[in-house]
């Protein structure tokens, strides 16, 4: 099979995308997938995503991790995909499109930000002093206080695979603020990846909500990641709920071209 591809990336977590609104890739398996997603022996990136058509929506996003098996919401993905299905003839002042955790509204703005809204967080639960939700993917939140110097993969993995979260995994994220809490730096290691990745849009957003200033309200996080700048804005409810949560960043096409597998 001879594929046409798209590679982009959003502060460095990064991407194949496939227009498969024809159904031309839906043959695609967990082998194939992996292998076009490996650093070495193919073009390598964190996952690989299809642009598919739909007929209530503007498209629909599928979603696979880099170890070949779909995965869950992916933020950055998804902001990438507005992105490329606004160079591929989608003009829209706002998108509105499905995905595995169901329907999200994304915009462009002039400077080529593309903010995507994020389902909202009914809670999010204390577990043992750090902090678990689901931001469309599952993710656990740990505060520190020198973030650059934490070994990322050792710790990650070893909560990704603890008792609790081994069977089903979980995203795990590292957070230092700073000013305060507005602006926090953010480190995350990716299940499905098994590693650690420049970014992660639902990680970053999850750890934003972990570091709210407000007690009810809007609140506004600028973060850092290994990758480059992104901000997470949402209103806090008083019943310790997060809703109107907006991730805002780059979106860059890397290259694109043909392989065959």
């Amino acid at each position: 099979m001879n594929i046409h591809f798209h590679k982009y990336q959003g502060t460095g977590n990064d991407f194949i995308i496939l227009d498969n609104r024809n159904r031309e890739y839906f043959t695609l398996d967990e082998r194939q997938i992996k292998k076009l997603c490996d650093r070495k022996f193919g073009i390598g990136a964190d996952g690989l995503m299809l642009l598919n058509k739909h007929d209530n929506y503007d498209f629909e996003m599928k979603y696979y991790n880099s170890d070949g098996r779909e995965g869950s919401m992916c933020g950055n993905g998804g902001r990438c995909l507005v992105m490329f299905a606004n160079t591929m003839g989608i003009k829209k002042s706002k998108y509105l499109f499905t995905a595995v955790d169901g329907e999200h509204e994304a915009r462009i703005d002039e400077d080529g930000m593309v903010s995507l809204q994020m389902q909202d967080v009914p809670k999010m639960k204390e577990y043992f002093g750090d902090f678990v939700l689901n931001t469309g993917s599952p993710h656990y939140v740990q505060l520190v206080k020198d973030v650059m110097t934490t070994d990322v993969f050792k710790k990650g993995r070893d909560i990704r695979y603890s008792k609790n979260f081994e069977l089903e995994g979980i995203n795990v994220n590292f957070v230092e603020t700073v000013d305060n809490e507005d602006k926090i730096i953010v480190r995350t290691y990716e299940r499905g990846v098994e590693d650690e990745t420049l970014s992660c849009g639902t990680g970053v957003t999850a750890a934003a909500l972990v570091c709210y200033h407000n007690d009810n309200g809007f609140n506004r996080v600028e973060v850092q990641t290994l990758g480059g700048k992104l901000s997470v804005e949402y209103d806090r409810l008083m019943e310790s709920g997060f809703e109107n949560i907006w991730l805002t960043g780059p979106a860059e096409k890397v290259f694109e071209g043909d392989i065959s597998i």
